[in-house]
């Protein structure tokens, strides 16, 4: 062997061996790679008596309409077990106001919201699905984010058509493309399923077996469920909260990445944002583009932002 083949093949062998940099692959580091959390809360409960006094799960950021929406749940155990839905407006996605002194929708718990623009007959609507009681999926829809209407739990189907089992079906996330609504949910946070439907009301399992499961890396053994789907240069990503814990004690953000919706990768980074004794939660994360650079939120225990590191590239 040549003197220029040894060099090469070296070089070779130290490109095979060398660990991968953040973003490497399918997870451009605009996606994976953040920088330090607002130092103070952006959002936070609304005070010792207040129905809001303690946020809870994961809330939904969007800009839509000229402004910056947050959806958010609150509760206080202290007045009544019951979660319910607040509203809250920012010019900036930074500094925050609150819209209403009381709850959007007084009689029903509204829990882990994801919100939907899509168009219907009449035009625009915002579609949220939640968490009910007993962690039970269901939908609300609304023309101006602020009135909201029930429309009832959804009815989630195995492959056959039966029922699933009775239990939770909790932290709804939902994905339309081409006419297909695609249901991301968990059942007790043991593992992610998928299931899809055509009018938003019953949905079938694509496979009865889940699509995202937990482990085998420790970073989400012990926990895992889908916050938010969005799609990047040709890709599906899936930011999920997952616990490390036994006991669940701490949850951190994750993101895993698809070309179906259905096979999913993780990614070998994960936790982007991990937990600790300090900050045991870091979790129930969107992604918001807001015309410069990427900004991950995370709306449990308190609305927190982090830029990304690098920008978006130009087209």
């Amino acid at each position: 062997m040549t003197t220029f083949a040894r060099l090469v093949a070296a070089l070779a062998l130290i490109t095979l061996l060398a660990p991968a940099a953040a973003g490497a692959g399918p997870f451009p580091a605009v996606l994976v790679d953040f920088g330090p959390a607002s130092a103070a809360p952006l959002f936070t409960g609304g005070g010792p008596n207040a129905w809001d006094r303690d946020l809870r799960e994961r809330g939904w950021i969007m800009r839509h309409g000229g402004c910056w929406h947050l959806w958010y749940t609150g509760s206080n155990p202290d007045r009544d077990p019951v979660r319910r839905l607040g509203h809250a407006t920012s010019p900036d996605g930074l500094n925050w106001t609150r819209s209403s002194s009381g709850p959007l929708v007084a009689d029903r718990w509204i829990e882990d919201v994801c919100v939907v623009k899509s168009r219907s007959r009449s035009g625009e609507l915002l579609r949220m699905v939640a968490e009910g009681e007993d962690d039970v999926a269901h939908l609300l829809v609304s023309r101006n984010g602020v009135e909201w209407r029930s429309c009832g739990s959804l009815d989630i189907r195995l492959v056959s058509g039966e029922p699933i089992p009775p239990g939770p079906r909790g932290t709804p996330t939902v994905w339309l493309e081409r006419g297909v609504w695609h249901l991301f949910y968990e059942r007790r946070d043991d593992g992610v399923w998928l299931a899809t439907s055509r009018d938003l009301r019953t949905f079938t399992n694509v496979s009865d077996d889940p699509v995202l499961a937990c482990g085998p890396e420790p970073y989400d053994a012990h926990g895992i469920a889908v916050d938010q789907i969005v799609q990047f240069e040709g890709r599906y990503y899936a930011y999920y909260h997952a616990s490390p814990d036994p006991d669940r004690r701490r949850w951190q953000t994750c993101i895993a990445v698809s070309d179906d919706l259905v096979h999913w990768t993780k990614y070998t980074g994960n936790p982007i944002l991990p937990a600790d004794d300090a900050h045991p939660k870091r979790s129930s994360g969107t992604l918001i583009f807001d015309g410069e650079r990427h900004r991950l939120y995370t709306t449990h225990p308190d609305v927190r932002v982090r830029f990304a590191v690098s920008r978006r590239p130009s087209r």
